[in-house]
């Protein structure tokens, strides 16, 4: 999810001036040199009155959202529940409205003497809190203290609350190849399908992947990896926390005559009791174990992998290994709960640290990503009404809103996305691989 300019001071003053109206009371807080326009229910309005992108504050409700949350989080709560209009973009992409948001409001700190102006001018009922649209997940002290961050049972309540959505839904944001992981585009102009379908050839060449090979694929979604790899003739094992990902995959797997070689479980990756696997897939999957599980996750997959194994690790990461593991309000209440990012480095540092692994190789898709949700957006505005039959508006907004958002962070390098490679080596430290790079950029 993008994020907001701040600034130090207000640069205005309203108290003098009575009750201030909704859009002073912006002011305040962002600015008066705005260019979007803002609306507000109460008849006020701030900003060029020709400006293409703005907001429209349509409700009571909403401002109680922005007063009770002033964050990301009350934002996403007052527009997913309609209180919040962006105008100038479509609610299943909202992307150029947004980025023209955040590229304009830079939210100020009100002197003592205009926050009391604000706090009168709004009155009481808008400082208590109430019920957030029914797509929040519990806050995250919560979630803590009903049950051991990243337990078993836990997780598998964090991937339902996101994953569990509609698998109709995602055919209608994700399109045919039903792959909810980061792209690798071959070129600008490449459509998302062959996008998705180069990344999966990128993963299964990196992984040097023969016909009779066997493959697990942790965290494995709908079964495009594995599919992937058994219409290569690699024998593949996929297991997701998501119930309805397992059984729309398990049904792909024979209606693609692949079940000789193809398989997927509705199991967490801790109970895979198989072993000497030739490759290991992790796509899309460490953002959801914590940066503290990373040595234990690390060595669960050594365990599985015969000498001379590799493992390719693709997930999102942060552009340094110092900024808080830890999702915004926004993203941890409605997109991944208990999600946690970090640098490249520490997920290299973690592999390294364990011993008996060596990395071989690292890069960042971080555009790809950008480009990758682009076209999610689009996908999701071509079925937009079905979608909506299918979810509810609500939860159709917030999709739009989170691909909007996180396109924007990929683009301003807030996140990236990593792949890394690593192979498993034999007890004297040595392994026989290619002395360079083996497959196709």
């Amino acid at each position: 999810m993008t994020t907001f300019k701040s600034g130090s001071s207000a640069p205005i003053d309203h108290t003098d001036t009575g009750k201030l109206t909704l859009a002073q009371i912006v002011e305040a807080v962002a600015g008066d040199d705005l260019n979007i326009r803002v609306t507000a229910y109460d008849g006020s309005s701030a900003g060029p009155e020709d400006a293409q992108f703005g907001l429209d504050l349509v409700s009571p409700r909403g401002t109680t959202y922005l007063v009770t949350a002033p964050s990301d989080l009350g934002l996403a709560r007052a527009y997913i529940s309609g209180d919040l209009v962006l105008r100038g973009g479509h609610p299943a992409d909202p992307y150029e409205a947004l980025r023209a948001l955040s590229d304009d409001v830079s939210f100020k700190r009100p002197s003592a003497r205009t926050l009391a102006a604000i706090t009168r001018s709004l009155g009481l009922e808008h400082f208590k809190p109430i019920a957030p649209p029914p797509q929040e997940a519990l806050p995250r002290w919560r979630r803590i203290a009903e049950g051991l961050r990243h337990s078993k049972t836990r997780d598998a309540e964090a991937i339902h609350h996101h994953y569990d959505v509609s698998n109709t839904f995602y055919e209608y944001v994700l399109g045919p190849s039903m792959t909810y992981t980061c792209a690798c585009y071959p070129e600008r102009a490449a459509s998302l399908e062959q996008a998705q379908e180069n990344k999966y050839r990128l993963v299964f060449e990196k992984l040097d992947l023969k016909p009779g090979d066997r493959l697990l694929d942790i965290g494995c979604g709908w079964g495009g990896m594995v599919r992937y790899a058994a219409r290569q003739g690699v024998k593949a094992l996929g297991v997701t926390l998501s119930r309805e990902q397992a059984e729309w995959a398990q049904k792909a797997i024979v209606d693609e005559g692949l079940t000789d070689l193809a398989e997927v479980r509705y199991s967490d990756y801790r109970d895979v009791s198989e072993g000497d696997f030739d490759a290991v897939s992790s796509i899309g999957l460490t953002e959801h174990i914590g940066v503290a599980n990373y040595a234990g996750y690390f060595s669960f997959i050594r365990g599985k992998l015969r000498v001379g194994g590799k493992l390719l690790n693709h997930c999102i990461t942060r552009p340094d290994n110092k900024a808080n593991k830890r999702a915004g309000s926004f993203i941890d209440r409605y997109v991944f709960p208990d999600g946690e990012l970090t640098g490249s480095g520490t997920i290299i540092t973690k592999l390294q640290d364990i011993g008996g692994m060596e990395v071989i190789h690292e890069e960042n898709l971080r555009e790809h990503y950008a480009m990758t949700l682009r076209d999610w957006n689009a996908n999701l505005l071509e079925n937009w009404d079905a979608a909506v039959a299918e979810v509810g508006e609500g939860t159709a907004r917030l999709w739009g809103l989170y691909m909007a958002g996180c396109r924007i962070g990929f683009e301003r390098n807030v996140v990236q996305l990593h792949q890394v490679l690593a192979v498993k080596l034999d007890d004297k430290g040595s392994v026989n691989v290619p002395l360079r790079p083996w497959w196709r950029p």
